[in-house]
């Protein structure tokens, strides 16, 4: 049995997958990436291969993707996210045909084909107002672990209006509204739907077409998940490997190239 990987190297976390002939996943890993980009390439690698029962000789070809592609020095080839991310989310949902990638640092609309194939996509790299950076100013402003932001936020009756459009300035209109006696799940639910409010406009700009698939750390936030549906008005797409979404992918087309390297080369014509 042969085997194929991907490593996802993003800006706040790092993802590996390791999937089999069949595609099936058989391993996993996902740490965060800290400062030393390189070193937590090779560590999520060493911990998806263990997490597999595989041996680093076994696996055939090795993918990177994300910001620090460049950075998985034993890697094979680098793709970038967008690919992998649509790759991924038509192989976990077969429909889909639009995707919302949302992670620490930025957020990208991606349109895609039935074989994964990108039509279309558009990027917020500009501002971390609709990523996972603007949930992080409110994490720390509000004292609240990260994964405790999407359940506080479903509690609310209804949402502070979050006006700033900048993180730098998150937590001080947060801080603010507590001062004003307003409610932490009130705040919550604003900064959410604020963050929803700018991924739905990101989609619109590539077209919402059924089915849509959440992709991305943000995916594993049920206050995202729920703001972002009522924001575009009908269900999305989420799975327990969204976040690994990307690594998936590029573990996909690592799988294609070894497939495609096992073909008998075309004999010429005398």
């Amino acid at each position: 049995m042969s085997y194929a990987a991907g490593v996802d190297v993003g800006s706040t976390q790092t993802k590996a997958i390791v999937i089999n002939e069949k595609r099936e996943i058989v391993g996993r890993a996902l740490i965060d990436t800290g400062a030393n980009v390189t070193a937590a390439a090779e560590k999520s690698f060493q911990q998806a291969l263990k997490s597999a029962n595989v041996g680093n000789e076994e696996v055939e070809y090795v993918i990177g993707t994300g910001y620090g592609r460049y950075k998985v020095t034993f890697g094979n080839r680098q793709i970038t996210e967008i690919s992998c991310h649509g790759r991924g989310a038509v192989h976990m949902f077969p429909k889909t045909q639009t995707v919302i990638d949302m992670g620490g640092q930025d957020s990208k609309a991606i349109r895609v084909r039935a074989d994964g194939e990108i039509v279309d996509f558009c990027m917020n790299d500009k501002c971390a107002a609709g990523t996972g950076r603007f949930l992080g100013a409110a994490s720390v402003a509000l004292d609240i672990p990260l994964e405790e932001l999407g359940p506080t936020a479903l509690l609310a009756d209804k949402a502070v209006r979050i006006s700033t459009t900048c993180t730098v300035f998150a937590e001080s209109e947060v801080l603010a509204w507590l001062g004003k006696g307003k409610k932490v799940d009130e705040i919550l639910w604003g900064v959410h739907q604020s963050i929803a409010t700018r991924s739905v406009g990101l989609l619109r700009r590539v077209g919402v077409v059924d089915e849509i698939t959440f992709t991305g750390g943000v995916a594993k936030n049920t206050g995202m998940i729920k703001s972002l549906e009522d924001g575009l008005g009908k269900k999305v797409n989420v799975g327990e490997d969204s976040h690994f979404m990307g690594a998936l992918g590029a573990a996909l087309f690592a799988l294609d190239h070894i497939f495609s390297s096992r073909k008998p080369a075309k004999k010429e014509a005398v």
